[in-house]
């Protein structure tokens, strides 16, 4: 396949771009990360996700140590072509590294973050192999 899709994407000055992981029956966001263009076209080759770490500075398989991988269904542009949306059929359905099925698990309540998704695996059981 061409890479000249690539070309599309308006990257940041730092050469990634943002990226929604989508469960793709429910429609829940599972998770926020971003791509640079080895790991968008990793992503498109393999079928699986694959992030750039910006801490480790690194591509990162998700699910490479938690066995939690992304099977990825779909790749969409946003208009603004600066925004991926991956929809995703998330395995063993935990995607935080909490341990819970949503990276995004804290509501605003009162003027504090409150979690309200509970832990569904120890992460202790599911890094610790």
């Amino acid at each position: 396949m061409s890479d000249a899709w690539l070309d599309e994407i308006r990257w940041t000055d730092d050469g990634l771009v943002p990226v929604i992981a989508q469960q793709a029956d429910s429609g829940r966001v599972m998770m926020f990360a971003w791509m640079n263009r080895e790991s968008l076209q990793l992503t498109a080759e393999e079928g699986y996700a694959v992030y750039w770490s910006r801490s480790r500075q690194k591509l990162w398989r998700k699910g490479e140590e938690s066995g939690h991988r992304q099977k990825v269904l779909d790749i969409q542009l946003d208009c603004d072509e600066d925004v991926i949306l991956l929809k995703i059929e998330q395995e063993g359905g935990i995607a935080c590294h909490t341990g819970r099925e949503s990276c995004f698990y804290r509501s605003l309540v009162d003027g504090q973050w409150q979690p309200v998704e509970p832990v569904l695996k120890d992460p202790k059981a599911i890094y610790n192999k």
